[in-house]
């Protein structure tokens, strides 16, 4: 019961983060691209700022339930005698997802910090330059958390 537990833990945090970078991408930036920058940049500042958030927590708890999950079913593998090899699927999962969580790094703690400064300073040229790097680096993070999604599914099929 706790690994399903700790499974849907880990699946709806996948689901926030790779659903939130997908919504801001295709939808909330789209309809944030009528407005113009004085009212566009203050907006996706705050909207990304609760983003943030949420894939903080949902970082945390991907962490926490893989590492949880990975840790029991090596140790019921060793209660039977065998030893614990991770599958590759897991490995690349978790190898990869510590490449999202570094992108998300610097996203939030480089790239935001800088599109506030530039929100607060009432800089658009430079807020709308930070938002383009921020799209970017949310592209390339969707991108990773698909081909996680994509190798993991395709591992448990075989």
């Amino acid at each position: 019961m706790l690994y399903v537990a700790l499974k849907t833990l880990h699946l709806l945090s996948l689901i926030v983060w790779l659903g939130g970078m997908f919504f801001t991408l295709f939808c909330l930036r789209h309809a944030a691209h009528t407005l113009a920058p004085p009212q566009r940049l203050p907006m996706m500042a705050v909207a990304l700022g609760r983003f943030f958030n949420a894939v903080a927590v949902a970082a945390v708890l991907l962490l926490v339930t893989g590492g949880a999950m990975v840790g029991r079913t090596a140790a019921a593998t060793k209660q039977t005698g065998a030893p614990f090899n991770m599958p590759l699927e897991w490995l690349i999962m978790a190898v990869l997802g510590v490449v999202m969580m570094l992108l998300f790094c610097h996203i939030r703690f480089a790239l935001y910090k800088r599109l506030q400064r530039a929100v607060a300073a009432q800089d658009w040229p430079l807020g709308g330059a930070t938002m383009d790097k921020i799209r970017g680096w949310v592209s390339i993070n969707l991108v990773i958390g698909v081909v996680i999604v994509v190798v993991v599914m395709a591992g448990t099929m075989t």
